[in-house]
């Protein structure tokens, strides 16, 4: 991965995975959002990127860069991306760059992650982490998607599902908190 020049981190990505597989101690934090689009083709709108079928698509429909716009109600913690595009079926309608933008609103987005994807099928993982290892998270109202470019010159877009991961507040999933002091465990069970 190369580093651009005002620190974001640029890495191309290659193939895709067939099935979706995210770790346990992640949490999905899409429900939580209101999500809009930049433009849309009749019936192609932003439904379909939430709807769960890999036949079903968004397609815009105007000048790029096109973009997702996914605003929470309060402030979350945002760890990774994950993206369904199939360049099998979309060919120039599948993206080639894209740009993750985070903030508090639109008057205050900055680019956190620029990624490179080529000929990508399936699905395509995003991590927000920074490059410090401490940095395993965003805190954020807002991320943006843009798709800045599409393979073969493409005009429009096609992105057929997208998932937002977050961390799971107890960092071991299904499972109560257990105390390890003999001290904390002889005050932590109610009768």
């Amino acid at each position: 991965m190369a580093e651009s020049s005002e620190g974001e981190e640029e890495g191309k990505l290659t193939g895709g995975n067939p099935q979706l597989v995210v770790d346990d101690d992640l949490r999905d934090m899409a429900k939580k959002a209101a999500w809009s689009v930049s433009s849309c083709k009749p019936g192609n709108g932003v439904s379909s990127l939430r709807d769960d079928n890999l036949d079903t698509y968004w397609q815009s429909d105007g000048a790029q860069p096109h973009l997702v716009n996914i605003q929470f109600q309060k402030k979350v913690k945002l760890q990774l991306v994950v993206l369904y595009v199939d360049f099998k079926l979309d060919e120039s309608y599948t993206p080639s760059k894209i740009s993750i933008r985070a903030g508090d609103g639109f008057h205050n987005l900055k680019e956190i992650k620029t990624v490179e994807l080529v000929k990508p099928t399936g699905w395509v993982y995003i991590s927000l982490s920074g490059t410090d290892p401490r940095e395993t998270f965003v805190n954020t109202f807002m991320l943006q998607i843009a798709v800045l470019s599409n393979h073969l010159n493409g005009r429009d877009t096609h992105l057929r599902q997208i998932k937002v991961y977050g961390p799971r507040p107890n960092p071991i999933p299904h499972q109560p908190f257990h105390f390890t002091s003999t001290e904390f465990i002889t005050y932590s069970i109610l009768r």
